[in-house]
C-alpha cells in the first residue's frame, strides 16, 4: 500500500496561535463575483442561462475539483496519464475557487490542523456558519507558529501548473469569451459570476457542516475535529459529503464506503479506469492498519464493504 501524502511538518508548529486577517485578493475575487451576481442574475435570467449554471457547476466540480483536484493531486488515490492529470486540474481551476497550488495548501493545513489536539476556530469551524463564511471569503490564517509545507516536486516544477497558480483567475476570462459568444451576456452571468459564487460557497457549505458531530463510524484518535456524514446529499456533493468516512480513509478513491452511500465521483473514476485511465486505484487500508482509527463498535478493525476488493 502506498503511504499517505504528507506535505506539512508540525515540528514547532501550533494550530491554535495566530489570527485572522483580510486578504486584498480574496475580497476583490470572492465579493466581486458574489456581488455581480446579486446584481445581474435576476437581469439576465432565462431557463437556458440556468441550463448552462448547472451543467458547469457539476462537471467542473465533479470532474475538475472532486476527482482532479481533491481525490487524484490532493490525496494521490489513483494514478492517471500526465495529459489527463494537467486536464482535470485545469477542470479544477476553473471552479474558481484556487489556483492548483493554493487549494493544496489550504487543504493540507487545514487536514493538519483538525489533526492536532487542539486547534483555532478558523480551521475547526466552531464559529457561527455566516461568520465562518465571511472569515473563508475575505480572509486568510496568518500562524504565529507556521507548519512547514512542502509540495512534490513533480508539481512544483511543473511549468503548466506554475503558469496556473499565477495565471488561475485569468481564466475564467477565456470561459467568459466562450460563453458569451455562445449565449451572450447572460451565460456569462450565470456560467461564471454565479457559478463561481455558488462553487465556492457550497463547497465552503459542505466542508462546514461536515466538520460539525453528525453521523459517522469512525473517530481519528486524538483529533480535535472529527468529521461527519451527511445523509441524502451523496449526488449533489459528488460523494465528498461522507466526509466521517474520508477522515478515516483519506487514502481512498472511493468514499461512499456503505450501502446507499451514492458517490458519484467514484463511478467517475472506475469508468476512467475501464477506459485504462485511472490505475493504482487505492482503497481503504487493511483492518491491521487502523490503528489510528476508533470504531462506534469499539474496534478500528471494523469490516467494509469493499475490505474484498471490488
Amino acid at each position: 500500500m502506498m503511504e499517505p501524502v504528507k506535505r506539512v511538518s508540525g515540528a514547532g508548529a501550533n494550530p491554535d496561535e495566530g489570527r485572522v486577517g483580510y486578504d486584498f485578493y480574496n475580497i476583490v475575487w470572492n465579493l466581486g463575483m458574489l456581488t455581480a451576481s446579486l446584481i445581474f442574475a435576476p437581469l439576465y435570467f432565462s431557463v437556458s442561462a440556468l441550463l448552462i449554471f448547472i451543467v458547469l457547476t457539476y462537471i467542473l466540480l465533479l470532474v475538475g475539483h472532486s476527482a482532479g483536484m481533491h481525490r487524484l493531486v490532493i490525496h494521490r488515490t489513483y494514478d492517471c496519464p500526465k495529459w489527463l492529470e494537467r486536464c482535470l486540474v485545469y477542470l479544477g481551476v476553473l471552479v474558481g475557487m484556487a489556483g492548483p497550488y493554493g487549494i493544496i495548501k489550504i487543504h493540507d493545513y487545514r487536514d493538519w490542523a483538525q489533526r492536532q489536539t487542539s486547534c483555532h476556530d478558523f480551521f475547526s469551524h466552531r464559529q457561527s456558519y455566516w461568520q465562518d463564511l465571511w472569515w473563508h471569503l475575505t480572509c486568510r490564517f496568518h500562524f504565529k507558529y507556521p507548519p512547514k509545507f512542502t509540495l512534490e516536486g513533480k508539481f512544483l516544477n511543473d511549468p503548466f501548473y506554475q503558469f496556473l497558480e499565477k495565471t488561475w483567475r485569468w481564466h475564467q476570462l477565456l470561459l467568459a469569451l466562450i460563453l458569451y459568444a455562445i449565449g451572450g451576456w447572460a451565460f456569462v452571468i450565470w456560467g461564471v459570476c454565479v457559478r463561481v459564487t455558488v462553487s465556492v460557497i457550497g463547497h465552503w457549505s459542505i466542508t462546514y457542516f461536515c466538520h460539525k458531530p453528525g453521523p459517522g463510524q469512525w473517530k481519528v484518535k486524538s483529533a480535535c475535529v472529527q468529521a461527519s456524514n451527511i445523509p441524502g446529499l451523496g449526488l449533489l456533493t459528488y460523494g465528498e459529503c461522507w466526509h466521517n468516512n474520508h477522515h478515516a480513509f483519506p487514502e481512498s478513491a472511493k468514499i461512499g464506503l456503505e450501502k446507499g452511500q451514492k458517490d458519484p465521483t467514484w463511478s467517475f473514476i472506475k469508468l476512467l479506469s475501464i477506459w485504462g485511465l485511472a490505475y493504482n486505484i487505492r482503497l481503504p487500508r487493511g483492518q491491521d492498519l487502523r490503528e489510528d482509527l476508533i470504531h462506534d463498535g469499539g474496534s478500528a478493525k471494523s469490516t467494509l464493504p469493499h475490505d474484498i476488493v471490488e
